[in-house]
């Protein structure tokens, strides 16, 4: 049995744990074993919280004056308390499984959530809820997912640039280089068609001017045979007129 001091550290030392507490669950039990109180225990350790079997009348004064003081009500027949500084999703998580796996051993009393009396409904859909810890990393998540994009926003803005400045580039060149390199052959069967044509011109001067110049020859040719016979008939004339004196 208990001393009188030895109850007053318990008391002093619940008072003060329960104090920095942010929450706090109530549940009773009947012809729990050992082992099972063992595993009870182990899980709301690895949830971080405290455990311990109090009694009542022990229960309601080191709650006077917490945020607890609500459920000094709940403090009848046996009473056990599961407290925790840290995330009280976490603990409600612990104790909502094991009420739910072991209904036939373990009764949940009573909560209080940041001051506020929660029963086991209101339990059941905080323990749904995502943990601190969860919502951390959905944060960083989705933190991390946005520097990612804003990384790849920032390589693909040089890159894109420097495609918009390569067409940029290949359309000013088609605009002053291009056109007057493709215009060039264009013009050539406009030199090639007119050489044609001069040739063709002067070939038809060609054939008009022949005929004009045989022509030519020809009346020079008949000029020269008419004139022919008047220089004989000149060079015959002496030898006629000697003849005459002859005679």
């Amino acid at each position: 049995m208990k001393s009188r001091e030895t109850k007053q550290t318990d008391l002093t030392a619940l008072t003060e744990s329960l104090q920095k507490s942010t929450s706090a669950m109530v549940v009773s039990f009947s012809g729990v074993t050992v082992q099972k109180d063992q595993e009870f225990r182990n899980s709301l350790r690895e949830a971080g919280a405290k455990y311990e079997v109090v009694k009542n009348t022990l229960a309601r004064i080191a709650v006077k004056g917490t945020q607890f003081e609500n459920a000094s009500e709940h403090f009848k027949g046996v009473t056990a308390i599961a407290w925790t500084e840290n995330d009280p999703v976490v603990l409600s998580k612990a104790i909502s499984k094991f009420m739910k796996d072991n209904a036939d051993i373990y009764t949940f009393k009573t909560g209080v959530v940041d001051g506020k009396l929660v029963d086991l409904t209101q339990l059941t859909t905080i323990a749904n809820l995502p943990s601190k810890e969860e919502l951390i990393s959905k944060l960083l998540f989705v933190l991390n997912s946005q520097a990612q994009r804003i990384v790849t926003v920032i390589n693909a803005v040089p890159r894109d640039l420097a495609v918009v400045i390569d067409q940029i580039g290949k359309q000013e060149g088609r605009a002053a280089g291009t056109p007057a390199v493709e215009a060039a052959p264009a013009a050539a069967p406009a030199v090639e068609e007119a050489a044609p044509a001069e040739a063709e011109v002067t070939e038809t001067t060609a054939a008009e001017e022949a005929p004009a110049v045989e022509v030519a020859v020809e009346e020079t040719v008949e000029a020269a045979a008419e004139e022919a016979p008047a220089e004989k008939v000149v060079e015959e004339a002496p030898e006629a007129e000697a003849e005459e004196k002859a005679e």
